[in-house]
């Protein structure tokens, strides 16, 4: 499946589920043939929300606070990746008091039955590794981060239906022969999952976004400014460099921010890194390096 469309000044191509992106629309038709692709004239942009960016940033908190406090099962969460989504979900975890226990030494998952924990999934192995982290946390938090991949598999996306549900009782089977003496072919499911996708809301399977509370953090370049100005007022938001540093590098990026080739929160780093230590011909290399 081939999706073309025009965002933030770019041609995107959605390809079986990655995102090849060109800023060259000959370039972008290049490569869809060479993958045997149609090069159909691209969709329409996203339309935009009436809701602020930061409103919808606001939402994704409140999701997971009700998710934390067992008053939803699943969240997803899509949109651009480098711009705070997963950094969010997690902050709104450990305020409500749960603990990552992802790189834990000597945790076994099934310590976590009915304790405040989650567990950080990226990336993404196979069906039956899904399983196996689906069993093994049936009754904690499950956050899975750049796992898009998953949404390819035609089994893993049934298992990912059927851990996203809503009815009162989840009910997850897998099939194939497991010969693993620890997992059954059949459990049921009582966790709750938090499903970040660097995809927008409908590039996603709408099986997985009507099973849940979604928010889409889809952004214009003005909005991805918005936010990073509002960030940039938290103290906790790059507390190595002070307000001004981050401010003209802002200010700068918001000029050209049309022209950036991938206008994230690494770009602002960058830029005020530059800000700091390039000297007075600073704008002209910070330029240079995120526009080229």
């Amino acid at each position: 499946m081939t999706q073309v469309s025009f965002v933030n000044g770019k041609y995107q191509a959605v390809i079986n589920g990655k995102i090849v992106k060109r800023t060259n629309k000959a370039h972008l038709d290049y490569v869809l043939r060479k993958a045997g692709m149609s090069t159909a004239e691209p969709t329409a942009p996203v339309q935009e929300s009436r809701f602020t960016i930061n409103e919808r940033f606001g939402f994704v908190s409140d999701m997971v606070t009700m998710l934390a406090n067992g008053a939803q099962s699943s969240v997803v969460v899509t949109g651009p990746g480098g711009l705070g989504k997963s950094h969010t979900v997690y902050q709104s975890l450990v305020k409500s008091g749960f603990k990552d226990v992802t790189t834990l030494d000597g945790f076994n998952p099934g310590d976590a039955i009915g304790s405040k924990t989650f567990v950080l999934v990226k990336g993404y192995s196979t069906a039956k590794g899904l399983y196996r982290t689906l069993y093994e946390n049936r009754k904690g938090v499950i956050v899975f981060d750049d796992c898009d991949s998953v949404l390819k598999d035609p089994v893993s996306l049934n298992l990912l239906k059927g851990a996203l549900d809503s009815y009162s009782k989840r009910i997850i089977s897998y099939k194939a022969d497991i010969r693993d003496d620890d997992l059954p072919n059949v459990f049921e499911f009582k966790g709750r999952v938090v499903f970040i996708s660097n995809l927008n809301s409908a590039q996603m399977d709408q099986a997985i976004i009507s099973r849940s509370m979604a928010v889409d953090l889809t952004m214009t370049s003005q909005q991805k400014v918005d936010r990073m100005r509002f960030l940039i007022d938290q103290p906790d938001f790059m507390p190595e460099f002070n307000k001004s540093l981050k401010t003209d590098a802002l200010d700068l990026i918001s000029s050209l921010a049309d022209t950036v080739k991938d206008l994230s929160l690494r770009t602002l780093i960058q830029v005020t890194k530059i800000r700091k230590s390039a000297g007075a011909n600073w704008r002209d290399l910070a330029e240079y390096a995120i526009c080229g």
